[in-house]
This record gives C-alpha cells, structure tokens and sequence, in this order.
C-alpha cells in the first residue's frame, strides 16, 4: 500500500517561509501539492514530473512556491515564499504515473498538513 505522509505545516506570519515535505513509501512518478479551505474545493498548487525537469505551478502561487523533489529519499517538497494569508490551507501531497492540474488523475494522498498565514 502506497502512503505519503506531509510534514511542515505550521503556524507563520505573512512574509515568511516554509517548506513542506512528503515522503512516500514507495517511488512515486509524478507529484502534485493540492490545498483546501473549508468551502472551497481542492486546489491544484504544483506538479512535478518523473524527471523533475517538468514542473508547473497555479497562478497565484507562480514565482513564491517551488516543487522539487528527492528521488533518493521518495520525498517530495514544495518551498514557499513570500506567504499570504490567503495560502492558508490544508496542504495535499498526491501520486500518480502524469502531472495533472486535476485531482482525480492521482492515485494516493497524504493526510494534508495545515499551514495558517496571519497577518
């Protein structure tokens, strides 16, 4: 069975940084980040790729976050910057063979680890 498992979310003021990590038990082909806030639906954050030489990203996080990933540990980051109130959510790592903006083209999730922006 296939588990990720997001580490890194905590409480920050706006302005700063942090990273998330998702290890994986498995190797996993591509990656995506996905958030939620209660209402709204899961939102696609960023995708990398096998090779890591593909990545994209949501326009609202374009030029603050970047996906990359350590294939010689399974795991998988997404390194913010510049944080906005407005990126508080809960944070989803998944897994699947293809980087999608969709969330039903992955295969496994992790359990989501919270990150709050204050202002």
């Amino acid at each position: 069975q296939v588990q990720l498992v997001e580490s890194g979310g905590r409480l920050v003021q706006a302005g700063d940084s942090l990273r998330l990590s998702c290890a994986a038990s498995v190797s996993i082909t591509a990656m995506g980040w996905f958030r939620r806030t209660p209402g709204k639906e899961r939102e696609f954050v960023a995708g990398i790729n096998w090779s890591g030489r593909h990545t994209n990203y949501a326009d609202s996080v374009k030029g603050r976050f970047t996906i990359s990933r350590d294939d010689a540990k399974n795991t998988f980051y997404l390194q913010m910057n510049s944080l906005m109130p407005e990126d508080t959510a809960v944070y989803y790592c998944a897994g699947g063979l293809t980087t999608s903006i969709w969330a039903s083209d992955y295969n496994y999730w992790g359990q989501g680890t919270q990150v709050t922006v204050s202002s």
